[in-house]
């Protein structure tokens, strides 16, 4: 567990299940009950927070492995993995060795993640490891926004991620999705205010796949 001590942020994660929550009165509910749709077989849920994602998984997922770096968050997970409509292990691990062997999973879904892991990079080739050929990538995240509203996530970055729990507003996921050598199948960009006291920011919801073909992309 030792590894896992720069993960910890106990106050963001107090504060998470206040705004997660919000969040999903919002709109965020709509956003993942439409990110886990269609579902089936294995799933990895990377970085599962407190468990938001769990109540959405359809009946034709037989298996979800739900992976948390973060202690309070990863509680709160296994809490909400009692009552899920699936089978749920949440474990502990982090996003750049992920507990599953290679091309064991059928689809992997990232939900406000990859704009909080220290190596998107790094992140992005451990779910292309454990996903099969073909296998799904299902990405709801937040991500920088255009114009002068990305110039400002620029500036307010380096403070806003000691704050938020390691989040960087202003990274291009879709950019790195690409090279990490997935197909995106379709991805939707929107703008959503998920507090009532901060502006709107753009997110990005969709599918990604990894190939079927050895380096294709």
């Amino acid at each position: 567990m030792s590894d896992l001590a720069r993960f910890q942020h106990p106050r963001f994660a107090k504060a998470y299940q206040r705004i997660a929550a919000q969040s999903d009165a919002r709109g965020g509910a709509a956003h993942r009950q439409r990110l886990l749709g269609g579902l089936s077989g294995r799933v990895i849920e990377v970085g599962a927070g407190n468990g938001r994602n769990f109540a959405h998984y359809p009946a034709t997922v037989t298996e979800v492995v739900a992976v948390e770096p973060e202690d309070r968050l990863r509680a709160f997970a296994r809490h909400a993995a009692v009552a899920a409509p699936v089978p749920i292990t949440v474990l502990a691990g982090h996003a750049d060795a992920l507990p599953a062997d290679d091309q064991s999973c059928n689809a992997a879904v990232v939900s406000l993640v990859l704009c909080s892991v220290p190596d998107p990079a790094g992140t992005l080739a451990e779910i292309r490891r454990v996903l099969r050929p073909n296998g799904q990538l299902r990405v709801y995240e937040h991500v920088r926004s255009a114009g002068w509203r990305g110039r400002i996530e620029d500036v307010i970055t380096p403070i806003w991620s000691r704050a938020g729990g390691g989040c960087h507003p202003n990274r291009n996921t879709a950019e790195a999705i690409r090279e990490a050598g997935f197909t995106i199948d379709d991805l939707d960009r929107f703008m959503f205010r998920f507090m009532p006291l901060l502006p709107a920011a753009a997110h990005i919801l969709g599918t990604a796949r990894r190939p079927s073909t050895p380096g294709a992309t």
